[in-house]
């Protein structure tokens, strides 16, 4: 007779002792339906996850890859001046892997010139916002304001700043004053605009239901205009936070200081050419998130309405 193997080797079901993954399989087959239904939906989202990212991710990598390869064979050119990529990773690879360094008051790594920067944009941003903000509102509830004032903006919108930096230097007689003011009256007029649009713009049950509860001025103003022109403010502000960050960094060139402005124009008056390119990525790079920043706050305050 055929000795019995070891029972530790099966497992114990209703049926008897079976193999492992014999009595696994039968565990599976097993599972309620709406279990195996969730875990299909899961893997399935998981999937469609990952398809979504590989197509965000894969094409813009896939451009650069092809415009890098490009630069690198016309920067091979003996007549060309502009500096490969390769180059560039040769000559600047300090300021790429090392943004904070500090070696003196003015040699100091990227990062902290980006912040310096990026100080100056707040704070002029901020002014920018609030300004426009309350004078796009009561230029979009008075027609007359509208008439009066519109054409104004019109024109001095585009004005370029530099051309306002010798009037702001004149005006304040110091340096970092002078390019708030720029960045400020650079990203004022876009808000001003789209805001006064989105006043002009609430549906008339809007302004019905505000009269039914007897709103006041300011109740009326926080209730709302500003919820109801939120993605027109929203959209104002994305414009004007590029124009900010495209002001600073033209002021900085001329007012001097730590700034990256600065840097790309010093950069520039002693021949290094890669670091100016690597700046350029950083200010690229920077400008970027400040608009997907702004974007996603708008995309919160607004539940979805505002341009992404």
């Amino acid at each position: 007779m055929n000795a019995m193997p070891e029972t530790s080797q099966f497992v114990e079901t209703a049926a008897g002792f079976l193999p492992p993954s014999v009595a696994a399989a039968s565990r599976q087959e097993t599972l309620p339906m709406d279990t195996r239904q969730t875990d299909r939906r899961a893997t399935s989202r998981v999937g469609e996850r990952i398809k979504e990212v590989a197509a965000n991710v894969i094409p813009p990598l896939v451009v650069t890859i092809v415009l890098l390869v490009i630069w690198q064979i016309a920067a091979s050119d003996p007549k060309s001046s502009l500096p490969s990529p390769l180059r560039i990773w040769q000559d600047a690879g300090d300021l790429i892997f090392h943004p904070f360094f500090v070696n003196g008051p003015q040699d100091i790594g990227l990062g902290w010139r980006v912040l310096t920067s990026l100080e100056r944009v707040g704070i002029g941003f901020s002014l920018a916002a609030l300004v426009g903000v309350v004078v796009g509102a009561i230029i979009g509830q008075s027609q007359w304001a509208m008439r009066g004032l519109d054409p104004i903006f019109q024109v001095l919108r585009t004005v370029p700043p530099l051309a306002w930096l010798p009037i702001s230097l004149a005006a304040f007689r110091d340096a970092a004053p002078s390019a708030l003011f720029v960045i400020f009256i650079t990203a004022v007029w876009p808000v001003i605009i789209n805001t006064a649009t989105g006043i002009r713009n609430i549906p008339q049950d809007y302004r019905n239901v505000a009269e039914v509860l007897r709103l006041n001025s300011l109740e009326y103003f926080w209730r709302i205009m500003i919820p109801a022109a939120a993605p027109y403010i929203f959209t104002g502000l994305r414009i004007g936070v590029g124009l900010s960050w495209l002001a600073i960094v033209a002021a900085e060139m001329l007012t001097g200081g730590v700034g990256i402005g600065f840097f790309i124009w010093d950069a520039w008056n002693s021949s290094r050419l890669s670091d100016i390119v690597v700046a350029l990525v950083y200010i690229g790079l920077v400008g970027f998130m400040l608009d997907r920043l702004i974007a996603a706050i708008g995309k919160v305050a607004t539940r979805g309405t505002a341009a992404a």
